[in-house]
């Protein structure tokens, strides 16, 4: 009896200090990651958690005092039980489901198509007549300095030069996101060229690429920029590619300066890049194809993306990805080569992070983003933000802020510590909760801004 009980604290005592070495070793890690990732809060607490846990595992281990064994089960109980309950599979089903919008959207309603509108003209005076309602909204952005303007708070001249350049970029590539046709169509197998597409995409340097059949509300009803405003859209393509593009985490990081506008656009012209190569392809193959990018959009990207199997639309009313969340800028081809319809992952788990995170309304300078759950617009269930207060921001900031982007738990980067908790959310009702106030302690309820890098500063 005397035997068997020594080999059972024998047990217990080396159990325990198992599971306190693999706790301390993953705070190790985490530590390590966020030195790396220069978010030094959560080192420093990874570090103190790693030295209170290590004590304690190893004061229990090697002191002797009564009660050792009935204490060691106790706590072993403890940890068995949190395991358990933080990583039981609980998915309860998302009340609403997925949104599919009843109605297309104007784009002459866009923020940028009525930014464009010039006071005493016949479009402007014709757009306030028919949306008298918009026009004192409007008139508050109109009375700032205006995005990437010298005058504006985080005017920073070699970030503005670049994303002014990113643009202009972007301008030059507008005449060409539709083309002629070459006269010989090859017949192509459907899987093996979607797999193609997706595979070439990657290489050019996209984050996910996804499939799905072109819908009417995934298009907008009317064009609401430049030369085309007003025109009328009828896009015949059956099929729709979309792709995302990481956006840095660092730059990102510095929102609302100026080196996040300069980020932004630079990936909104490398999403464009790539998808007018893959447009260009399927056009050499004698099928149809045109290609969207910022500026020159028939269709309301984040839907397609999401449709596409990409992510789901969260709070901030952006695309979030399993793993970059809001992190990314997208683009979208659309075709009429035979393709397969990605598969569509079940994502309702991002949704409820979002009901209960509401760190980027906490955080949102303009107050634009609302802290309420999801509400019926225009016939879906939807988070709407309030974009004239968002862009009257712009206009004042100088920049397209992105604080709502940098904050939000899902943009850590891709690496092994954070898909781990990304897969606790995805797996546990119960779990994501944890997660918040993990992040909110680790990272901060109202992180500030990132330091502009070094290699930015003149």
């Amino acid at each position: 009896m005397i035997s068997i009980f020594l080999i059972n604290k024998y047990f217990l005592d080396v159990l325990l200090l198992c599971i306190g070495l693999l706790l301390s070793g993953a705070l190790v890690y985490a530590c390590f990651v966020s030195i790396i990732e220069k978010e030094f809060r959560a080192a420093k607490v990874s570090f103190i958690l790693l030295i209170f846990l290590f004590t304690l595992f190893i004061t229990i281990y090697l002191l002797d005092f009564q009660l050792k064994s009935i204490i060691s089960i106790i706590f072993l109980g403890i940890i068995a039980f949190a395991g358990l309950l933080l990583f039981l599979p609980i998915r309860p089903k998302l009340k609403g489901g997925t949104p599919v919008p009843k109605q297309k959207h104007d784009e002459r309603d866009v923020m940028f198509s009525r930014n464009e509108l010039v006071p005493e003209t016949e479009k402007y005076d014709s757009y306030y007549s028919d949306k008298p309602d918009k026009k004192k909204l409007d008139d508050k952005f109109r009375e700032k300095a205006g995005l990437l303007s010298e005058k504006t708070t985080f005017f920073e001249a070699i970030s503005y030069a670049s994303a002014h350049a990113n643009l202009q970029v972007i301008e030059a590539l507008k005449p060409i996101v539709d083309g002629e046709v070459a006269s010989k169509k090859h017949q192509v197998d459907a899987k093996t060229i979607t797999n193609y597409i997706k595979t070439w995409s990657v290489k050019l340097g996209a984050h996910t690429v996804g499939v799905t059949e072109l819908k009417d509300y995934h298009l907008y009803s009317h064009k609401g920029r430049r030369d085309l405003y007003g025109k009328e859209i009828n896009n015949q393509h059956p099929y729709a590619i979309a792709l995302t593009i990481e956006m840095d985490n660092d730059l990102v990081k510095t929102a609302p300066k100026g080196p996040v506008v300069m980020e932004s656009t630079q990936q909104y012209l490398s999403s464009g890049t790539i998808a007018l190569q893959i447009a260009h392809f399927i056009r050499n193959l004698g099928y149809s194809a045109r290609s969207h990018i910022d500026g020159n959009y028939e269709v309301i990207c984040p839907l397609v993306a999401r449709d596409a199997g990409l992510g789901e639309l969260g709070r901030m009313g952006l695309l979030m990805t399993p793993k970059l969340g809001p992190r990314v800028r997208i683009a979208v081809i659309t075709t009429d080569i035979p393709l397969v319809a990605s598969s569509k992952p079940d994502l309702s788990s991002a949704i409820d992070f979002c009901r209960i995170c509401k760190k980027c309304a906490d955080i949102c300078p303009s107050r634009s983003i609302s802290f309420d759950d999801r509400e019926e617009v225009e016939g879906i269930l939807r988070w709407k933000i309030n974009s004239e207060s968002c862009f009257t921001y712009w206009c004042t900031a100088g920049t397209d802020c992105g604080r709502c982007m940098a904050v939000c738990p899902y943009s850590h980067p891709n690496n092994l510590l954070h898909n781990f908790i990304r897969w606790g959310i995805y797996n546990s009702y119960i779990f994501r909760r944890f997660a918040l106030h993990m992040d909110d302690l680790f990272y901060g309820r109202k992180p500030a801004s990132g330091k502009i890098p070094k290699w930015l500063k003149f």
